[in-house]
């Protein structure tokens, strides 16, 4: 499949990390309208190579690390575009377009891309994917909405503020949209879950798990943070970590868990097709040795008939001249 779209993506998500590089060398530390217009554009490019990658395997484009990546990348811009103007977290743009960068570029030079047959569609095991990458989406940009908000405690507790300072969101609306975004993540996470047990078969121990463990550790934050009142410093702490370790397992939740079974779906696949090759290519061969022998047969019958018919001739003549004699 062509990836013209999605490296055109990436190309905007770069043009976006090019530009917060050269304003931290320029000091100019302003929210951008281009940042976010940049940001959008690539966002808009993610969503064609997605729908056309759905159009082209049938389904929900979930079905290897590839296209995984890639919809994490889509999922973490789309929670930037809507969190970022309610919020006033446009600044957030600067840590949100260098880690789509990173993410697709990952995804284009690795190799791992690779177009899955089509296959009956399972609604639960569609609503399950895409459910739980979009929540993996929200924790990312929590733990960097989390980081943007350690950053500027420490500066105002080291007194130490350099001109990026003034130029960061209210320290109070990154705690808010943290904390928020944890909880979208958490629901949607929760809701991935539930259309999981509805698939039909019974998951991997480890990738059951480790959605397990994801899903306590963030619904205990949210705990913590309601019924003990949790500070919003220690929230962004716990969400940047979570978020760390979420992106590192990302290749184990997909591979580890899944490629027993799919290597064991392959193998009976590659077997069949390889009976139904050699009963193939056995018709071929047997259809015209059947054929040859056919014939060799009926010139066989042929020459019976003739020779059983000269016979009876001959015996015919030799009682008629008896008969005679």
């Amino acid at each position: 499949m062509n990836h013209a779209v999605l490296i055109a993506s990436t190309l905007c998500f770069l043009l976006g990390f090019g530009y917060v590089l050269f304003a931290l060398g320029a000091r100019a530390y302003g929210a951008s309208r281009f940042q976010f217009v940049v940001l959008a554009a690539g966002f808009a490019l993610q969503t064609v190579f997605l729908y056309q990658r759905g159009k082209v395997i049938g389904r929900c484009p979930l079905t290897n690390l590839f296209e995984v990546l890639v919809f994490l990348s889509w999922a973490v811009v789309l929670f930037y575009l809507v969190v970022g103007p309610s919020y006033r977290l446009s600044l957030l743009g600067a840590f949100t377009a260098p880690l789509a960068f990173a993410l697709q570029t990952v995804a284009l030079i690795s190799g791992l891309d690779s177009i899955s047959a089509k296959a009956a569609v399972n609604p639960y095991l569609e609503f399950h994917a895409a459910f739980s990458l979009l929540a993996y989406g929200a924790f990312v940009l929590a733990g960097l909405a989390g980081a943007m908000y350690l950053l500027q405690e420490h500066q105002l507790k080291t007194r130490r503020l350099n001109p990026a300072f003034f130029a960061l969101p209210p320290i109070y609306s990154l705690g808010v949209a943290n904390g928020r975004l944890i909880a979208v993540g958490f629901v949607l996470l929760t809701l991935g879950m539930v259309a999981g047990f509805g698939v039909g078969r019974a998951p991997s121990p480890f990738k059951l798990g480790w959605s397990i463990g994801v899903w306590l550790i963030y619904g205990g934050i949210l705990a913590a943070r309601g019924i003990k009142h949790l500070a919003p410093r220690r929230v962004a702490n716990l969400s940047v970590l979570a978020s760390c370790l979420a992106i590192a397992t990302l290749w184990g939740i997909t591979f580890i868990g899944d490629q027993k079974a799919a290597d064991k779906g392959n193998s009976k696949l590659e077997i069949q097709n390889s009976k139904e090759m050699v009963e193939r290519q056995k018709s071929k061969i047997e259809a015209p040795t059947m054929s040859r022998a056919s014939r060799v047969e009926r010139r066989g019958l042929e020459r019976d008939a003739s020779a059983g018919s000269d016979s009876s001739f001959e015996l015919r003549v030799y009682a008629a001249a008896a008969a005679a004699a």
